[in-house]
């Protein structure tokens, strides 16, 4: 029996996102920088490679961990129905999306880590069968338990949780998977 990579944007996006968090330990957090977003200056050119960048950084061990087991649950059923290259399409506007609204809204605030790609992948995996003008149960409810946790967290809980880049997640994730 072989194995076979059924995959390889997700397996990709998880084998980068394990190799960031091992440098930066090994570099003793001298690589961090380089994969949070943040306001700064346009002139510097790592601002614009931090709008993408920031999804592979994590903080810890466990905030890699739980983004990881998502997306290896959701990312291969969504890179098979809709293609590898749909797939990092998606990744990469919903990456963008969340570091933007981050940059402009938050000028003190760093961010780091998938979980905007995370709620991205939990709703375009809600959406399994979208008929023409039918929105499917499973879409509502997915957004009321997880956008409307989110919501909920950005209103009435102070952490350092970024509650506006997983409902942009979210949102992202309703537009990709009714679109078609």
């Amino acid at each position: 029996m072989k194995i076979k990579n059924n995959a390889p944007v997700t397996v990709g996006f998880v084998l980068a996102c394990c190799l960031v968090l091992v440098l930066n330990a090994v570099s003793n957090n001298k690589l961090m920088p380089y994969f949070v977003t943040y306001r700064s200056s346009l002139t510097d050119p790592f601002t614009y490679i931090r709008l993408f960048s920031y999804i592979l950084g994590h903080a810890d061990l466990s905030h890699l961990t739980s983004n990881m087991t998502f997306i290896l649950l959701l990312g291969p059923m969504i890179e098979e129905k809709y293609g590898s290259k749909k797939l990092l399409k998606m990744i990469l506007i919903t990456a963008l999306i969340g570091s933007l609204l981050n940059t402009l809204l938050f000028s003190n605030q760093a961010l780091c880590g998938a979980s905007g790609i995370v709620f991205m992948m939990i709703v375009v995996s809600s959406i399994t069968s979208v008929r023409h003008k039918e929105i499917p149960l499973t879409l509502i409810l997915v957004f009321v338990f997880f956008i409307g946790k989110e919501i909920y967290s950005a209103i009435f809980e102070q952490d350092s949780i970024s509650q506006l880049t997983h409902i942009a997640g979210g949102f992202c994730g309703a537009y990709f998977g009714m679109k078609k």
